[in-house]
């Protein structure tokens, strides 16, 4: 179809409510589930698939006894349709926050890194300011948030800063760098042994991050430089509760970023090990999408991110030793 066609019947064709469901389909994989969602009939929805379908000659579904899955068209107009309920979501927070000054929504995805101090200690400034902003917080892998980030169903990401090629329409805002030391709990029997090297632990038991994370990237570079290999008496694992577990359980060493170790090492769970792992200080910020303008609640929770850093900055450089 031609390309102006095309437009002209997506304009007329798709409403704000065609666009819910078709989001929905998609997600649910279920026309029924999808229907009952919307309080509607099932021949009511799939009716208005197929009119959409048959109006711009494509097929947005693949049917089956199990249920739909979006074609490569119906992918591409899911994807879409999330975009404009999106931006629509976000022009009446930022209307509602104009009127009243104080409210809105901000999605924010979370890494280990900033889950310790950076991203509580913000939301505490912001809910003290402002008390009836809602966050949603998101953990995950960085691929499977940066995919969420593009589509807008996050504002922004915080933690360590990942790679973004320039053509993936994100850019990356950099706070402060933060040193990653290893860890163990408080009694392991490596605690209080002096001049330890990476040498002296590639043989111990080890909880890694996965191979895609920019930890195990930088924790594999410290000891191929060491010309050691990678420890093999390992788990993989990005569940800090059970990582905490397991260290506090057994001899395991991993490797954490240090303001993720220091709220652990003040309640007498877990200590560092006088161990540098010889990695640069990694970037600790916020990723964003480049072209997009941040709804009021989402830029609140940015500016009260970026003021918690420069508390976080200043206490380093009032202790050099935690630097290591």
């Amino acid at each position: 179809m031609n390309p102006i066609v095309l437009e002209r019947h997506l304009v007329s064709r798709l409403k704000f409510k065609y666009l819910r469901l078709l989001v929905t389909v998609g997600d649910q994989r279920n026309i029924f589930k999808a229907a009952q969602i919307h309080n509607m009939a099932q021949p009511a929805a799939t009716k208005i698939i197929r009119d959409i379908e048959s109006a711009l000659e494509i097929q947005l579904f693949d049917r089956s006894s199990r249920g739909v899955t979006p074609t490569l068209y119906g992918d591409v107009l899911i994807k879409h349709a999330k975009l404009i309920l999106s931006q629509v979501k976000h022009a009446s927070e930022e209307l509602s926050s104009l009127q009243g000054g104080l409210s809105g929504r901000v999605a924010v995805g979370s890494f280990l890194a900033a889950s310790a101090t950076l991203l509580p200690k913000a939301i505490a400034r912001l809910k003290k300011d402002r008390p009836h902003v809602s966050i949603v917080i998101k953990e995950g892998t960085i691929d499977r948030l940066t995919d969420s980030l593009k589509i807008d169903d996050l504002d922004l990401m915080v933690g360590r800063i990942p790679e973004v090629p320039e053509e993936d329409g994100l850019r990356n805002e950099v706070l402060y760098r933060e040193p990653v030391v290893i860890v163990t709990r408080a009694d392991h029997p490596l605690q209080g042994k002096d001049d330890l090297t990476l040498k002296d632990v590639v043989n111990a038991e080890w909880i890694l991050p996965p191979p895609e994370t920019l930890l195990r990237r930088e924790i594999e570079d410290a000891f191929h430089r060491e010309n050691l290999n990678v420890p093999v008496n390992s788990i993989e694992s990005t569940s800090i509760l059970t990582n905490r577990t397991l260290l506090k359980e057994s001899d395991m060493l991993t490797a954490m970023p240090l303001q993720v170790v220091k709220s652990y090492e003040e309640i007498g769970l877990l200590r560092r090990l006088p161990l540098k792992l010889m990695t640069e200080p990694g970037a600790i910020g916020i990723t964003l999408r480049a072209q997009r303008q941040l709804p009021p609640a989402a830029l609140y929770l940015l500016e009260a991110l970026r003021l918690e850093a420069k508390v976080i900055t200043q206490k380093y450089q009032d202790s050099e030793q935690e630097l290591l």
